[in-house]
């Protein structure tokens, strides 16, 4: 016999949901709150589990690469197993249903890198309301490719973006294709940008961030939008320093989180590629051999914040590398040292750190829930009827979430 197969969320679900994952990320905050990158030399929960963080520590950095997107299938020691089996059931979310789109009249994808089409086309085979749309908005619309792929039947579309730049693009490329769509420039933040919205609207917003969706939800509801569908990204993206929620069980909450907290769900690599890795891999090897050196010049067992770097800065022979890095933070001149040694360290403890994160990404989905379900119960506050659930493969993105809400 074949499983059930796991429907989406609907507004019956929600309260219930939110309320358990709360709990598990209150009693388990010790875990996943301290990033392991800036505690030396352990992070705090190891001394409650030291037979766990011993097994990780002593696992490579292959380990930490090929056990990143699926931590539920290490055998590690307690409470590992235990923790990924909650998480993953208080995480599961059924995919939404999906129809055929009709086959566009001509190439809407030439201008699309391949994977942004795919869920592009994910997204929009995943919409379906009670009512047809009438007019369809495309919220933070870049050059406007989801909502000509929506609006090929003809219905009007509006586009909404601030870079004139991607505008005056997203208008050529509707003129090209025959489709009816107003571009318009609208920092979708400023105090007018819910004049843009009116009760005949349908807004979809594919991976629109932080406030941007937030905002998007409140106008939405304000103007009297009948419908709506949105796919939240990069939840961190907020200009306070602490998550503001926009349910009434999320204002009542005790989980109060903090951008840096916000951050944890997007410390994926599902789609970066060998290069990318390997430059990452490299700039935190050395970051973390950088930070043993600050700390012996400063004379502070601290971790010290070190700014964002050029990718040219990794061509650098590793000892200049130390010795700009340390001038630009006006640290003590660089005494001499074995490079090699220092470098090589680096690399230990970003094998180290990497395998420690896997107990930090457990809790990467309920929380991304959590933040979902904060957003589905403020629309049916407002009104509205609401699924969540996936809307494409986590290979494709792992920001594969969407809210659909039906007044």
């Amino acid at each position: 016999m074949h499983p059930e197969p796991i429907a989406p969320l609907s507004n019956a679900d929600f309260a219930q949901r939110f309320a358990a994952l709360e709990r598990f990320l209150l009693a388990q905050q010790k875990l996943w709150r301290p990033r392991p990158f800036v505690y030396h030399p352990s992070v705090p929960w190891e001394a409650d589990y030291p037979q766990l963080a011993t097994w990780l520590r002593q696992q490579s950095l292959e380990h930490a690469e090929a056990a990143h997107n699926q931590a539920q299938l290490i055998d590690a020691p307690a409470p590992f197993a235990q923790l990924a089996q909650q998480a993953a059931a208080l995480s599961a979310v059924g995919a939404l249903p999906q129809h055929a789109l009709a086959t566009p009249a001509g190439r809407l994808d030439s201008a699309v890198p391949g994977r942004k089409w795919q869920q592009i086309q994910a997204f929009a085979s995943s919409l379906s309301f009670s009512q047809t749309p009438q007019h369809w908005l495309d919220w933070c619309a870049g050059k406007g490719h989801l909502g000509r792929l929506l609006a090929q039947q003809g219905e009007p579309l509006t586009c909404l973006e601030y870079d004139p730049e991607l505008i005056s693009a997203g208008q050529q490329l509707s003129r090209k294709h025959g489709i009816q769509a107003e571009h318009i420039q609208q920092d979708v933040l400023a105090a007018d940008a819910g004049q843009q919205l009116q009760g005949k609207h349908t807004p979809v917003a594919l991976h629109a961030c932080g406030e941007l969706h937030t905002r998007l939800l409140q106008l939405a509801s304000a103007a009297g939008c009948g419908q709506l569908a949105v796919a939240p990204c990069c939840y961190n993206r907020i200009s306070s320093a602490n998550y503001q929620a926009l349910s009434k069980a999320g204002r009542a909450s005790a989980l109060h989180l903090s951008r840096e907290d916000l951050a944890l769900p997007l410390s994926e690599t599902v789609t970066a590629g060998a290069r990318v890795r390997r430059q990452r891999d490299t700039s935190m090897a050395r970051r973390l051999a950088f930070d043993l050196l600050q700390r012996q010049l400063r004379g502070i067992d601290q971790y010290l914040p070190t700014p964002s770097l050029p990718s040219s800065w990794l061509e650098k022979p590793f000892a200049q590398y130390c010795r700009d890095l340390a001038a630009l933070k006006g640290l003590p001149a660089t005494p001499a040292q074995d490079w090699q040694a220092l470098e090589q360290q680096g690399w230990q403890r970003l094998a180290e750190v990497r395998n420690l994160e896997l107990v930090r990404g457990l809790f990467r989905r309920p929380l991304e829930l959590w933040l979902q379900l904060n957003l589905a119960l403020y629309l049916h506050e407002q009104g509205y009827r609401v699924r969540l659930g996936t809307f494409c493969a986590y290979a494709q993105s792992p920001r594969n979430l969407m809210l659909l809400a039906e007044r």
